[in-house]
């Protein structure tokens, strides 16, 4: 597109001449009147030509505004508004408005009629649209289906034979060629969606979903599904009763970490029972011959003993002739006989008090009647192990025995 636009010639008179001024002017697009900017003018000539390519079915009309300008006096603006129509080519190829999707029932004879269908164009042409409507080459020889022309921009599709069956085929696409009258013709190729339903006597749809003939009579669809849920219930019920009882049968097993049960510790080390933790059978109890024979070989090598025990003063016919009560003098009797192990704990046996005990009678009974007059010497004859106790009582300090 080209347009050549001129600024005016100004005839200035004189007494005896005319003479003619040509005005130079400077020419541009006011670019508010054409934000896609389709357009460009040249500055000097002042012709029109398009920048893009222009799109009829996008833009058919376009009002742009040119400006003039004198380049001697540049405040001498002139504008001047330019409509321009876009011319229609045929560009576009017909096609379907909608997606069309019909059904034929079994029981439909040759020659009856499934579904009319139109096409749409963004052309227009100074004739008029129309449209002509064929099956595909690829489809030509449909044996089910045929396309009639109905001239008017519609076509009709009919079957071409009866007996269609669902088992056997349920959906049929039928690709239909559409050509419109433009130059060059353009066409392009729209898809029939047809499916197979069954129908009763007057045409009306039952079902078109081959699922159908595999439920029993009169059962629809929502009942099969209520029943298939009921089922799946009472699967997850049966479920969690077998699992209820499995858990029920099971015995309590008691982890090995979780076995709490009661044991006797044997501390030789005070104080050190952290590092010291050997157990022994309690069963040993009730045979004192193997406690005796096998622990009167043990020994202790680590430190020497401080004092003896005092069962060896207890007479023994004091004992009590019991199981427990023989362990425990054997314990005492192997403690004793070891001679690198301190009796740091000792079992003290006193039927009676005074006669018979190194310590004497611990009795206050006979005591002075004051604290004062009461001797606590005799505790610095019992070795260090007492010397605190001697210390508290005001003991005279003596010559620490050697023991």
């Amino acid at each position: 597109m080209h347009s050549v636009l001129s600024c005016n010639m100004p005839q200035y008179a004189y007494p005896n001449k005319t003479m003619c001024v040509i005005c130079l002017c400077r020419y541009s697009i006011d670019r508010s009147s054409d934000p896609g900017r389709f357009f460009y003018v040249d500055i000097t000539t002042g012709a029109l030509m398009t920048a893009r390519p222009l799109d009829r079915e996008e833009f058919s009309w376009h009002n742009i505004t040119v400006l003039a300008m004198e380049m001697n006096n540049p405040s001498q603006v002139g504008s001047v508004p330019v409509t321009i129509k876009v011319l229609d080519v045929n560009d576009n190829a017909p096609k379907f408005p909608r997606f069309y999707e019909a059904f034929v029932c079994e029981n439909a004879k040759a020659g009856q009629l499934i579904q009319t269908v139109s096409a749409v164009d963004q052309d227009d042409p100074r004739d008029g649209q129309h449209f002509y409507y064929s099956l595909a080459p690829e489809a030509a020889n449909n044996p089910n289906f045929t396309v009639r022309d109905n001239q008017d921009n519609t076509a009709r599709i009919l079957t071409r034979r009866s007996g269609f069956r669902q088992q056997e085929q349920s959906v049929f696409y039928l690709p239909i060629l559409i050509s419109d009258n433009g130059q060059p013709a353009l066409s392009s190729t729209g898809t029939l969606t047809v499916q197979v339903c069954s129908c009763d006597d007057d045409g009306h749809v039952l079902s078109c979903s081959p699922e159908a003939y595999m439920l029993p009579v009169r059962l629809s669809r929502g009942a099969l599904i209520a029943i298939l849920a009921c089922i799946f219930v009472l699967l997850v019920l049966v479920l969690l009763i077998l699992s209820m009882r499995r858990h029920r049968k099971q015995p309590y097993i008691i982890d090995d970490e979780e076995n709490i049960h009661e044991n006797i510790v044997r501390y030789d080390d005070e104080g050190g029972g952290e590092e010291d933790t050997e157990a022994f059978d309690i069963a040993a109890m009730w045979n004192p011959r193997e406690a005796q024979a096998g622990g009167a070989s043990k020994t202790r090598q680590d430190m020497l003993p401080e004092i003896e025990s005092l069962s060896r003063y207890v007479p023994q016919t004091c004992a009590v002739n019991s199981t427990v009560h023989s362990y425990v003098l054997a314990k005492l009797y192997e403690a004793d006989m070891d001679l690198w192990a301190a009796p740091f704990d000792s079992l003290q046996t006193y039927m009676f008090e005074g006669d018979g005990s190194v310590a004497g009678s611990l009795s206050s009974l006979q005591s002075a009647a004051s604290d004062s007059e009461q001797s606590f010497d005799f505790l610095t004859d019992w070795g260090p192990r007492f010397r605190k106790l001697a210390e508290l009582y005001g003991a005279s300090e003596g010559p620490t025995p050697l023991w």
